[in-house]
């Protein structure tokens, strides 16, 4: 079992470690971080706008980096925050056009990270990874069963 736990560790921060990496390599183009990326194409998603404590959720971050990360991104132009803490983010202009590159980009990085993968392997794996967080988040909730 100690084995299974050190694959699984391991593997899960050599991807995270890669994957930071990689988008922050995307997101220095824009004079951003790596952590950028997810509040660009998360906002990407919502044109209407979206309050910052639902971004919070999605995002899974808590409010205080989210102040800070969007706050670059009204600095660079890339969004637009109306109403303060209850109201709306979303794009701007500038922000559309480089949420839809970083899209791209992040398509395009997890298409070539999964190309070994066949469709039916794939379903499995995003079940199974699906599975394997909710179980740890239940764990972190309510403690490692006796």
């Amino acid at each position: 079992m100690v084995e299974r736990f050190e694959r699984f560790s391991l593997a899960i921060a050599e991807s995270s470690r890669c994957w930071h990496k990689l988008a922050s390599e995307e997101m220095r183009l824009y004079g951003l971080k790596g952590a950028h990326a997810l509040y660009l194409t998360t906002l990407q998603r919502y044109p209407q706008g979206i309050t910052i404590p639902e971004l919070c959720e999605l995002c899974l971050k808590d409010k205080s980096d989210a102040s800070r990360m969007l706050a670059i991104l009204e600095e660079k132009g890339l969004v637009d925050k109306q109403g303060g803490y209850g109201g709306k983010v979303l794009l701007t202009e500038a922000g559309q056009t480089a949420a839809r590159q970083v899209s791209a980009r992040v398509s395009r990085a997890v298409e070539v990270a999964g190309k070994d993968l066949t469709e039916e392997e794939r379903v499995v794996f995003y079940k199974a990874l699906a599975s394997i967080t909710e179980n740890l988040r239940t764990l972190t909730d309510q403690g490692i069963p006796e």
